[in-house]
Parts: C-alpha cells; sequence; structure tokens
C-alpha cells in the first residue's frame, strides 16, 4: 500500500534530502550514495545527539521540546508552514494515534451558505472538503475549470482535476503552484488525520496515475495555495484574470470557501458572466 500517513520520522527524513550539505555550510566531501544531509549532520547542525536523532526518525522518540523541534527546524531551512507542520505532527506523536478518533465527515453543504453562493454570483465560488471534493459550485465556477463540467458530480475534485484532467495544464496558468498547493494540503491532511474518510483512496489513484503527484508527494512539501491573482486559459472565453480568496467555513467539518473575482465593468468580469450563463442554480454534489 503506497504511504498515505506522514509521520514526524517520515518528514525529518524527506525533508533532510533536500537540504544541500553546501546550503548548510557544510562540505559535500565526495558523492553521496543519498542526497542531502547525513543523520549526523543534521544531528550536529540541531544541537542533539546522533543517537536521539535516530531514534526521532525511527518513531522511537515521541517527546521532542519546543527547542530541539526549533533547532531541527532551522538546520532543515523550514519555512513558517514547515515548521508550524513539524510542531504539529510532534503534538501527534506526543499524544499517540490511538488517541486520535478519525474524523467525521458530511458532505452536506448548509442552506446559509448555498444562499450566499447564489448572492455571490456571478462569481467563481466553491465549497470543498478537506480532500478537495467539489462538494458545491456556482455556475461559473464549475466551467472555469475547463473540463470539470463533464464528470459526475461525486468524483469532482480539485486535486483530481489538476493532475488527471488533459485540459489542466494547459487551463490552469500556475499549473506548478497549483499541484504543489493540492499535494501540500493533501499531506498535511495526512499527517495530522491519516483516516480521514476519501483521504486514502484518492492519495492512493494519484500516486498511481500521476507520475507528477509522486514525485511532489514524496517531497513532504506542506506550504498551501497563496491568495492573489490567477490566470486562466479558458477554451470558450479567453484569458481570464481572476483575484482568489480562500478560508476555513466555520461550524463545518473544515469545508473550505473559495472564491474568484474580478472587478465588475473590466473584461474579466465580464467573461465571468459568460461563464455564469449555462446554470440557473448552483451546482452540488449529491449528499
Amino acid at each position: 500500500m503506497p504511504d498515505v500517513e506522514s509521520g514526524l520520522g517520515s518528514y525529518l527524513r524527506a525533508r533532510r534530502a533536500q537540504v544541500a550539505p553546501q546550503d548548510a555550510g557544510l562540505s559535500s566531501c565526495g558523492p553521496r550514495r543519498t542526497p542531502g544531509l547525513r543523520r549526523e549532520e543534521l544531528a550536529a547542525l540541531a544541537g542533539v545527539s546522533i543517537d536521539y536523532y535516530a531514534r526521532l526518525e525511527r518513531g522511537k522518540e515521541t517527546h521532542p521540546s519546543t527547542a530541539i523541534l526549533d533547532a531541527l527546524a532551522g538546520a532543515l531551512r523550514l519555512d513558517a508552514y514547515g515548521h508550524q507542520h513539524l510542531y504539529d505532527l510532534a503534538a501527534r506523536a506526543t499524544r499517540g494515534t490511538s488517541e486520535a478518533p478519525p474524523t467525521p465527515t458530511s458532505r452536506e453543504v448548509r442552506r446559509g451558505v448555498l444562499v450566499l453562493l447564489e448572492e455571490l454570483r456571478p462569481n467563481p465560488v466553491f465549497v470543498l472538503s478537506r480532500t478537495l471534493d467539489v462538494l458545491t459550485c456556482t455556475p461559473s465556477g464549475l466551467r472555469l475549470f475547463a473540463g470539470l463540467d463533464a464528470q459526475p458530480p461525486q468524483t469532482r475534485n480539485i486535486a483530481r482535476y489538476v493532475f488527471l484532467h488533459p485540459q489542466a495544464p494547459h487551463v490552469l496558468d500556475d499549473w506548478d503552484e497549483q499541484a504543489r498547493a493540492c499535494v501540500g494540503r493533501l499531506r498535511v491532511l495526512a499527517s495530522t488525520d491519516p483516516t480521514a474518510p476519501g483521504l486514502t483512496g484518492l492519495v492512493e489513484e494519484l500516486l498511481v496515475k500521476s507520475r507528477e503527484f509522486a514525485d511532489l508527494w514524496s517531497r513532504y512539501d506542506v506550504k498551501p495555495h497563496a491568495q492573489g491573482v490567477k490566470t486562466f486559459h479558458h477554451p470558450d472565453v479567453g484569458d481570464l484574470r481572476l483575484g482568489y480568496e480562500s478560508m476555513p467555513l466555520d461550524g463545518t467539518l473544515a469545508q473550505r470557501f473559495v472564491m474568484f473575482y474580478a472587478e465588475p465593468g473590466t473584461t474579466d468580469h465580464d467573461k465571468m458572466v459568460l461563464l455564469d450563463m449555462d446554470r440557473s442554480e448552483p451546482v452540488t454534489a449529491d449528499p
């Protein structure tokens, strides 16, 4: 079975492999059998014993202090997201997986959110599950990701679209960034709640069907998709430059509210209107 869970030891090994010795101020000392830092080098940089660090990677040590985690984050050159992820993994290792029951999930989107989507038309708006399933969206949202509307509602998933749909690399101007963001969100979920419904099946499918996904999955990156401006090369309405915002929905089981927008009176806004004219109601997957 492919590795879906990513615990503290797995994360440390993956990130250690991505730090070049010269970037850490060390000599490469000739050819290496594996990329990145050796265990003893990372242990020295973090100021811990080799034995202690080896126990961390093997899952034998599950109570690292904040000081040790900070030192490891510095030695591994983690950004703020990676640093926080290291804390989250250590917390999970400390409490033990047996104490973390599976989190229930629901595909139901509450009525108030559906009303909000209707009011926000013609903007492309989505409600996504923790595994990036499209739970509901405005008509323009469904058509913005060209080809997504041809898929059965229960299989519509942003990660599946990005990595498996043949139109995705052409439609998404920032495909590389979008791909990394999808993997990052799934990696975080795999670390904090590996038994999340639907996660294992989705990851296994993408590992088998997409070499790009498999390569990114092995890196253990956790940086989310940033807000900003996204460009779409749409086959029906041409290029669109849209603002992007994403936020959690309070009172739900980690559903996310994602919205693209353009200023009224602009060409991009007119194109959103054209995309929104295809249907009369928000499109919701059956629960």
